[in-house]
């Protein structure tokens, strides 16, 4: 008799879309956007269902559809005709069971729906209670909105809430910033070129600086950055997902599990944040800011040193930096090489680094030292590769909506994972550590006690981002 293998069944794509938070302004500036150029593509034809309390009816939210496309990247006729025949709204409360009746009403045949809380935090608990009891949550998947939380403790509550009636395996944590191209592109690149692997550890890789900058400043959202603060807002996630990236190891296999592992790995080797390796800062001006308190100590600039204690990265420290009114609008991360034995035959010249650039364009380089025409001392010349995102590359959200009703994990923040992130800065976040003012478009405080400020210095200093003007893949020096 012949060996029969058992084929494991494939995962079901999700047969409708319910997105709770329909009227906001998450939905107008990235949702329905996404939801066209899924559309675009064949990756949805199931029915999207908006659900909101807002007093409209399916008219005014097709309305407010169209004008969110007009507005954001641009309506496309054919796709938008599908997508409104695609559209289904209920208007209705949260703590109202009716509303869940209708919801489940309108998911007619669809047996695993994927629900989209765009919504506060606050909210989840009474819509997953209301979802189970309407019959609503069997089958289906769970995709939340960052933040996960407010501190470790509020992150492990709203995974209790979430795993009350959703296996980990059915909940989506969406944190958009990994799904950005050039950010999963590290491991890629990372993994697939076997000149960096030699190099890529303790032994060649002396420091690992991470700066995340924008030369604007909280654009109105005064109330919500007031509550948040520069390390909530992006260190504690977006720039912990690149450092994983950046540090983690190679997976087992190619599949989501192992890669969420790896990064989970990563994490866990870092001993919580000490005080006196963080300087928070805030603009001058911030307290004017419209939703600020006037009396607010929130940092909106922060900058830290960190350590992975792994048999990779043991000894090299990490240094991170994100805020604010800085100088330029950049994310960039620099592996700083160790400098080669002394020499008879040539002078000490500048550090070797590795640079990856994330935005605004796509950038990884090799600093290498030569001789100038002068042959006089040493310079760096960098081989560049440098690449400007196109137009027809997925944008963040559709590539986590199209994952996520695939049932693709592998971009999703897994339940460890963000409670381990909280983990390593919780105890800082309550430490009441000073903020200093800065200047506007400034690299933050100067007014910080000097071993503070050494402490979360790079050995050489921290590299300034410079302009990449390169339009396509190529090298230059």
């Amino acid at each position: 008799m012949p060996d029969v293998k058992t084929v494991p069944p494939a995962v079901p794509h999700s047969d409708a879309l319910v997105f709770f938070g329909a009227t906001g302004d998450l939905a107008y500036k990235k949702i329905f956007p996404a939801l066209q150029a899924m559309i675009k593509r064949g990756h949805l034809n199931v029915p999207v269902i908006g659900v909101a309390k807002a007093g409209w009816n399916l008219d005014q939210l097709k309305a407010r559809a169209q004008d969110s496309l007009t507005q954001h990247g641009g309506l496309d006729p054919d796709a938008w005709q599908k997508l409104s025949g695609l559209l289904r709204y209920v208007d209705g409360d949260y703590a109202d069971p009716a509303t869940f009746t209708e919801v489940r009403k309108q998911l007619g045949s669809a047996q695993h729906p994927a629900h989209y809380l765009a919504i506060p935090p606050s909210l989840f608990e009474e819509v997953v209670e209301q979802l189970v009891k309407s019959g609503s949550a069997n089958g289906a998947r769970m995709i939340v909105e960052k933040p996960f939380g407010h501190d470790l403790a509020s992150a492990q509550e709203l995974n209790r809430i979430l795993l009350s009636a959703f296996p980990e395996s059915s909940i989506f944590r969406i944190d958009h910033y990994l799904a950005k191209g050039p950010v999963h592109n590290i491991v890629s690149f990372r993994f697939s070129n076997a000149f960096l692997e030699p190099l890529w550890h303790r032994d060649y890789i002396e420091s690992v600086q991470i700066t995340m900058a924008e030369d604007f400043g909280v654009q109105g959202r005064g109330s919500f950055y007031d509550q948040t603060g520069a390390i909530r807002d992006v260190i504690q996630n977006h720039i912990f997902q690149v450092m994983c990236n950046l540090a983690m190891e190679c997976p087992a296999r190619h599949d989501s599990e192992a890669i969420r592992d790896e990064k989970v790995k990563v994490l866990k080797a870092i001993p919580p944040i000490e005080a006196c390796n963080l300087v928070r800062g805030q603009f001058d001006g911030y307290k004017n800011e419209k939703g600020v308190a006037p009396d607010s100590t929130v940092e909106t600039f922060a900058a830290l040193r960190l350590e992975i204690k792994s048999w990779r990265w043991d000894g090299v420290p990490f240094y991170i930096r994100a805020g604010k009114n800085l100088p330029t609008t950049c994310t960039e991360l620099v592996a700083r090489l160790r400098r080669p034995p002394a020499a008879n035959f040539v002078e000490a010249g500048p550090q070797n680094y590795i640079r990856f650039r994330i935005s605004p364009e796509m950038t990884i380089a090799l600093a290498v030292s030569i001789a100038p025409p002068s042959e006089q001392g040493r310079e760096l010349v960098e081989l560049e590769a440098c690449r400007h995102p196109r137009p027809e590359e997925m944008e963040a959200y559709e590539r986590v909506l199209t994952d996520a009703m695939a049932g693709d994990a592998t971009l999703f923040a897994r339940q460890d994972y963000v409670e381990e992130a909280w983990r390593v800065v919780d105890p800082v976040l309550k430490a009441n550590t000073p903020v200093y003012p800065y200047a506007p478009h400034t690299w933050g405080p100067t007014e910080a006690p000097q071993e503070a400020i050494a402490n979360i210095t790079p050995p050489a200093g921290w590299q300034t981002p410079l302009p990449d003007e390169a339009d396509d893949l190529h090298i230059v020096s």
